[in-house]
């Protein structure tokens, strides 16, 4: 209690309160309690306390000599019997004649280091007391005893006694002792230093409201961390050290833990510290106290300065969202390989985890598929907005040079030489522009913080810009932030980059194949073809299988599909040179067994550079330069239709079975001989023929149609016959219903499917005669010819087909054997055939001047659209075929071509 106070609660008029003392009191932790001796030394007075302390009742204490009622309790334990300080009394435990100690003071320690229990009170040295009051007859000062005791709950201990000399009311002399526990008042002493050494020297800042709310006592860890001296904080309330919204919170939370008893911890307090600019946080836990009886006394409180912690965890976080960030980005940006896709799927990982808004900007060059977009070097080049994300409604990100009206995706736009965008374009590093003021940009400045500039860099070459902008409100772009928006503009580009690169080999690839497949809607005589391709692997569009339809002579028609074993573009270029010789093979109108007989001797020869020979010359030389060479295998079926005959023969390597639906017949598949793949070499091939009636349609595919992981081919190929058992009238719907109704999206294999329904030439659209080898055939030949075209109509072309049928006949005669067979069909051409027994083929040659033959040829060259010939069973064929008249062209002048023969 503060001095010159009574202890009088203001209001009442009493002198002295008086209280009860509760248990738990200080008087009970110190153990204290009195006696008086009388003049004769014996004990007059015994408290309630000195019979609680040493379990001795008044009626046993009180008239006895002090000694007798101590030696009647056990001593206890010797390593008790020194009192604090080596039992010396106050002022160093002198006594009055300024000696050290007292004789009574060595023989109370001796009797108290005395072992041994329940002694025998006779073998007890004589009590200090008696011979202390007797013989002094209880003059002098104030002297202390320590006796050992064991109190009645059996507790050991060791009393000291302070005996204050006093007078009664007859003048006599007398005492008041004063007992207090030697063993409780080292107790409290302990405490209380370790709690002032705890207090002093923690690290901790300790503090202590009262029951007011206000600061008892703090520490000077406490004071260091809050700027001021400890001193200057007693009295105080959480209002003068803490903003009054900080300290608002500190005391409802003080007066929650006062009431409810329950501590609060890690309590967060933000504020300022005199003499530094930056604000601290501090984390703080709060408790309540209690006296020993329980009652509240207040509330203890520990706070740290978490400032570092707190900036060190931000960090932390921040690193963590990041790196969380750059997993996302490669988790999800190059997804596709589409420019604009890459582009936002770049702002779908920035936008809203670590911007507010976004765009991104491409140059057009790249959009538009220039190798090398113009003006990358200073920025000026057009760009095109490709992407935009927002997180903050009605907020676009305009161009940076302070135009109100933004830049809608979609639209083509420069950025002003000297702004900050397109300095980040020639630099190739990023900026931060700050935010715009709201009178300098209306629509935007009362919304972006700032913006980060970052140009899209991939392989040494920009290809675009994004700009990364955070509202108000909103933490400012540090460097920790423009290292990771460069790191997400490198990953996006890079990923664009590689779409541009992919776009560019796509397009190539696409003119590949597209060359090296037959046009969309591929036309013959007496034959309606339909196909389709789809490459097992989308991303290149490219493969080894393929398919084809060449016309031959005679308006027949040679149908080829083929597989060349491996994926990709290495099989779309053997497939490619493959293809190239089946054409080159067919228009030497060889038989379909000869074609693949050579087409096989390709296919050995294409792994080794110098071809078939110089693979045999490696092959003989050294197995192991043997088996460094590639081996290109591949199957293949052809076919050739004859639309007069109605026949077509088949040859076939290693492929599937072509498959043939007769009208109202269910689909089967044809018994063609398997053959050996080509590549393989030495194996024959056999041919094979079937007539074909009008209507029939005949599929040839490739083994992806009908086989997959999921799928075996028995399964695939029972699939595909009832996918033809009821054909559609049109054969594109055809083709159609077969790829709805197998599995052709396994993207394991290509696949390739021609279908062709035959309709054979009407026997009125043919002319066929057999003439003897003599010359009065080549008149007979043209009178044929001539009544023939007059009965279809073509009377604009007799002239010049009489001329060439005579040279055919004629040289048939001259230079043929046998039998001469004249036959013309007419279909989308007229075509003129001559047949012999010779097997000599016609050579044109350039006749001189004064040569009166060898024009003959040289004639049909200049009037037929096409000759040739071909060799036959039996023979060979000479051919040639005219255009019919379309009304708007005049046909070649046969007077003229005569005459400039010569």
């Amino acid at each position: 209690m503060p001095a010159g106070t009574t202890g009088t609660p203001q209001g009442t008029d009493a002198a002295v309160l008086w209280q009860s003392s509760l248990p738990g009191s200080l008087y009970d932790y110190i153990r204290v309690a009195s006696f008086s001796l009388g003049a004769d030394g014996r004990i007059e007075q015994w408290s309630e306390r000195a019979a609680e302390l040493f379990g001795v009742p008044a009626r046993d204490a009180v008239g006895k000599d002090p000694g007798d009622v101590f030696l009647l309790r056990e001593p206890a334990p010797s390593a008790e019997a020194e009192g604090p300080e080596g039992a010396e009394g106050p002022e160093g435990a002198e006594g009055s004649d300024g000696t050290e100690g007292t004789e009574e003071t060595a023989s109370a320690r001796e009797a108290a280091a005395a072992p041994g229990p329940d002694p025998d009170p006779r073998a007890q040295p004589p009590s200090p007391l008696p011979d202390f009051l007797g013989e002094r007859g209880l003059h002098g000062h104030e002297r202390i005893a320590l006796v050992p005791y064991r109190a009645a709950d059996g507790q050991t201990g060791l009393a000291e006694i302070f005996l204050m000399p006093t007078e009664n009311a007859r003048g006599e002399r007398a005492a008041l002792c004063i007992v207090v526990d030697v063993r409780a008042l080292r107790g409290i002493e302990t405490d209380l230093a370790a709690s002032q050494a705890v207090f002093g020297q923690s690290p901790l800042g300790f503090f202590f409201f009262g029951t007011d709310l206000t600061l008892v006592r703090v520490n000077e860890s406490f004071a260091q961390a809050f700027g001021r001296p400890a001193e200057w904080h007693r009295g105080r309330t959480p209002h003068d050290f803490l903003p009054r919204a900080e300290a608002d919170r500190l005391t409802a939370a003080l007066r929650q833990v006062l009431d409810t008893g329950k501590p609060v911890s890690d309590l967060q307090l933000v504020g300022a510290v005199p003499g530094r600019t930056e604000r601290r946080r501090w984390s703080v836990s709060l408790y309540r106290l209690h006296s020993g009886s329980g009652r509240p006394i207040g509330v203890a409180a520990l706070a740290s300065d978490v400032t570092g912690r707190r900036r060190a965890e931000r960090e932390a976080a921040g690193v963590r969202r990041n790196l969380a960030l750059l997993n996302e980005a490669g988790a999800r940006i190059g997804n596709s390989l589409d420019l604009e896709t890459t582009a936002r799927e770049l702002l779908d990982v920035a936008v809203p985890q670590f911007c507010d808004l976004a765009t991104v900007d491409l140059y057009q060059g790249l959009l538009v598929g220039d190798e090398a977009p113009p003006g990358l070097a200073d920025g000026s080049a057009e760009l095109r907005r490709v992407a935009f994300a927002s997180a903050v409604s009605g907020a676009p990100i305009g161009s940076d040079d302070g135009e109100t009206k933004p830049i809608q995706v979609g639209e083509v736009h420069r950025f002003p030489f000297h702004s900050p965008c397109a300095v980040a374009l020639r630099t190739a590093h990023p900026k931060v522009v700050p935010g715009r003021d709201a009178d300098e940009s209306p629509e935007l400045g009362a919304v972006v913080q700032s913006t980060l500039v970052v140009p899209m860099v991939a392989r040494d070459t920009v290809v675009g810009l994004a700009q990364f902008a955070r509202t108000k409100g909103s933490e400012p772009f540090g460097e920790r932030d423009t290292a990771l928006a460069v790191e997400l503009a490198a990953r996006a580009a890079v990923c664009m980059d590689n779409a541009r690169l992919y776009r560019r080999e796509h397009e190539r690839a696409l003119i590949l194949q597209r060359s090296l497949l037959p046009p969309g809607d591929p036309e013959a005589a007496g034959i309606e073809i339909a196909c389709r391709y789809l490459p097992g692997n989308t991303a290149t569009e490219v493969g080894g299988d393929w398919f084809d339809v060449i016309e031959l002579p005679g308006h027949r028609t040679a149908i080829v599909v083929g597989d060349v074993m491996g994926r990709g573009l290495r099989a779309a270029v053997a497939m490619g040179e493959l293809r190239t010789a089946v054409r080159t093979l067919a228009l030497l109108d060889l038989e379909p067994a000869e074609v693949l007989s050579a087409l096989d001797e390709v296919a050995h020869g294409l792994g080794t550079p110098g071809g078939k020979q110089s693979s045999a010359r490696s092959a003989r030389g050294s197995g192991k330069d043997a088996d460094l060479s590639e081996v290109y295998l591949a199957t293949c079926v052809y076919a050739v239709y004859d639309p007069v005959t109605r026949r077509a023969t088949f040859a076939n390597a290693g492929h599937l079975p072509p498959v043939l639906v007769e009208p109202g017949e269910p689909a089967l598949l044809l018994d063609v001989p398997p053959g050996m793949p080509l590549g393989v070499g030495g194996e024959p091939f056999e041919e094979t023929e079937v007539d074909l009636p009008d209507g029939a349609l005949l599929a040839l595919y490739t083994d992806g149609l009908v086989e997959s992981r999921d799928q075996s081919l028995d399964d695939g190929l029972r699939a595909f016959r009832e996918a033809l058992t009821d054909p559609s009238p049109a054969l594109e719907d055809v083709c159609d219903h077969v790829l709805g109704a197998l599995d052709t999206h396994h993207g394991e294999d290509d696949i390739a499917l021609l279908m062709a329904r035959v309709q054979g030439l009407p026997t009125e659209s043919v002319g066929d005669w057999h003439l003897p080898p003599e010359p009065r055939s080549v008149a007979r030949a043209r009178e044929l010819a001539r009544e023939k075209l007059t009965a279809w109509g073509l009377d604009n072309l007799v002239d010049t087909a009489e001329l060439l049928v005579s040279e055919l006949v004629t040289n048939a005669l001259r230079y043929g054997e046998g039998e001469i067979r004249l036959r013309l069909l007419l279909d989308r051409t007229l075509v003129c055939e001559v047949w012999d027994g010779g097997l000599v083929q016609p050579r044109r040659r350039r006749a001189r001047d004064t040569d009166e033959g060898g024009r003959g040829l040289q004639l049909v060259g200049l009037l037929s659209a096409a000759w040739g010939s071909r060799r036959t069973p039996h023979g060979k064929t000479v051919w040639f075929e005219l255009a019919l008249p379309d009304g708007d062209s005049a046909g070649v002048d046969a007077v003229e071509a005569l005459l400039s023969l010569y």
